[in-house]
């Protein structure tokens, strides 16, 4: 079926394909939008800025032990040593291009809303496809900003970390305009849903 919304929406090449391969020939497009790239790049600001004394005192260290500093050389350096470091500095530079990766998350990523589910598609060297079927939607969370945009968080999964802490990873459609409006449209799909069931 013709999908005026879909041609209209300026989607990369392969995101575009995506979307087509998914939905079904009954299927109702009903929105479609990608994340905010920047926004979601400046999301991940507060970890580079911790990285960045993390990263430092990580180089710092492992030039130390391998003798490149404080004018006293070791000619055989603990290599478990230099490998501890250079983890270190390693996770410190990932925390470092964190934006980056957001950022091209973003571009990668589209999410849509039909008259029967929401989904979130990803593409890359591991392309992701999450559904939810108007009979188990639901929007446990709406965040908001003053401009319109915001967050709708769909899901939630719990689990406890190695240190026995509880964690949480929300799911949903992340850096969205107007994102009241999109809210409404899922309610909309919801009330459907539940009367044809």
């Amino acid at each position: 079926m013709p999908r005026p919304l879909l041609e209209t929406y300026a989607l990369p090449t392969d995101l575009r394909t995506r979307v087509e391969d998914e939905l079904r020939d009954d299927e109702e497009l009903l929105w479609l939008a990608q994340p905010r790239a920047k926004r979601a790049a400046l999301k991940s600001l507060p970890l580079t800025l911790f990285a960045i004394p993390w990263t430092g005192f990580a180089v710092f260290w492992t030039l130390s032990v391998a003798g490149y500093l404080g004018g006293v050389g070791h000619s055989n350096p603990p290599v478990a040593m230099l490998l501890f470091g250079l983890i270190f500095v390693g996770v410190g530079l990932l925390m470092l291009t964190g934006p980056i990766w957001a950022y091209r998350h973003a571009l990668r990523t589209v999410y849509l809303v039909t008259d029967l589910r929401a989904a979130l598609l990803t593409t890359g060297v591991r392309s992701t496809t999450r559904n939810f079927p108007g009979e188990r939607l639901r929007v446990i969370k709406r965040n908001h900003r003053s401009d319109g945009s915001g967050d709708l968080i769909l899901d939630a999964e719990a689990w406890t970390d190695t240190d026995g802490h509880r964690q949480t990873k929300h799911i949903g459609f992340f850096h969205i305009a107007d994102v009241r409006e999109v809210e409404r449209l899922i309610e909309d799909v919801i009330k459907a849903n539940a009367s044809n069931g």
